[in-house]
């Protein structure tokens, strides 16, 4: 029979040996896997919308990289003919312009500017509005008051003319400075919707249990309360990234934003100073740069409209089931056949 003290040794050997901290780390990455990562792709894969909207931005993606990278060659004048038509020639694609420049360089040199300014204004814009609405919605009081007031201050202050303004005064060449300059007072209205659903949200019971029990305001907002806000923050997020797309291109079209750097604006700006809107001939530098702002406005919709999806919580655990049963039938039917 063996002892206490053989008990003891028995424990501490298992403690010391890091076993048991092993399978719990295991055990807590493959929770985490299967809930933050396998499911959601589940559920946002099935969605067609989300595929092609993927699609789409691994293109411009693919794009960038290839900028930065330098895998092709970089936009100069005298490239080639001037005004050369598209498919015409392997060499130049998408045509040239005016200067003998090769378009299809100027649109791959362009993205890469163009996804930063997205991701650094989309960033801003959601994530100092999910901060705001959801403090000022759970704590109230003085931090309501105050997180309101501010965010009505900022709201009647009109967008466009606080960025010219502020692009004129401090004329910033970074991408990412420009994407947050763009979207400097996006997030009040945000903030303000995100405040009004938390006052619903922090009346339900599942929250009410969780302040009973001294959980954590942080923890609360961050458990309880913002995944039920993602969708709605997804939506905006999307929103926020076409209105850096279309505000900054259409800022360097009008010559606001510095020409330091390609953007597809600029080339806007020098067809249409070129004469491209009235000649057929060169109409060609027109219609591409119009292409490729549509075609990244088209996937960030899409996705947006695909990733809804997968902060539904019965569409992600009906999904995520489907998956497991057929695989735990794909896995009997290979036991039954060694």
């Amino acid at each position: 029979m063996p002892t206490e003290a053989d008990e003891n040794e028995n424990v501490s050997w298992r403690s010391d040996s890091g076993v048991s901290a092993d399978v719990t780390r295991w055990e807590r990455a493959d929770e985490f896997f299967e809930e933050r990562i396998r499911k959601p792709a589940i559920v946002a894969w099935a969605d067609r919308r989300t595929r092609i909207g993927l699609l789409i931005l691994g293109i411009y993606l693919g794009m960038a990289l290839i900028a930065v990278f330098d895998l092709y060659r970089a936009p100069s004048t005298n490239q080639a003919t001037q005004l050369a038509g598209p498919f015409q020639s392997w060499d130049y694609p998408l045509g040239t312009t005016m200067s003998g420049v090769d378009l299809l360089s100027l649109i791959i040199h362009s993205t890469p500017d163009i996804l930063l300014m997205i991701i650094a204004g989309s960033v801003w814009a959601t994530g100092v509005a999910v901060l705001v609405g959801t403090l000022a919605g759970y704590k109230g009081g003085v931090v309501d008051r105050v997180l309101m007031s501010i965010s009505d201050v900022v709201m009647a202050i009109p967008g466009l003319p606080l960025v010219i303004i502020l692009a004129v005064t401090f004329n910033p060449k970074n991408p990412i400075v420009l994407g947050i300059l763009i979207n400097i007072n996006y997030w009040a209205g945000l903030g303000r919707s995100l405040r009004s659903q938390v006052l619903t949200i922090r009346e339900d019971s599942y929250v009410e249990a969780s302040r009973t029990m001294g959980v954590s305001t942080p923890r609360i907002l961050q458990k309880d309360i913002i995944p039920n806000l993602m969708p709605y923050v997804t939506v905006n997020f999307v929103f926020a990234a076409r209105y850096v797309v279309f505000a900054s291109i259409g800022l360097f079209f009008l010559g606001v934003l510095p020409y330091s750097a390609q953007n597809w604006g600029v080339t806007l700006n020098y067809a249409y100073s070129g004469g491209a809107l009235f000649t057929w001939e060169a109409a060609h530098w027109l219609i591409f740069p119009m292409i490729a702002i549509m075609g990244l406005s088209l996937g960030l919709i899409l996705l947006g409209q695909g990733m809804d999806r997968v902060f539904n919580p019965r569409v992600r655990t009906r999904l995520a089931e489907n998956s497991e049963s057929t695989r735990t039938k794909t896995d009997a039917a290979m036991t039954e056949d060694h």
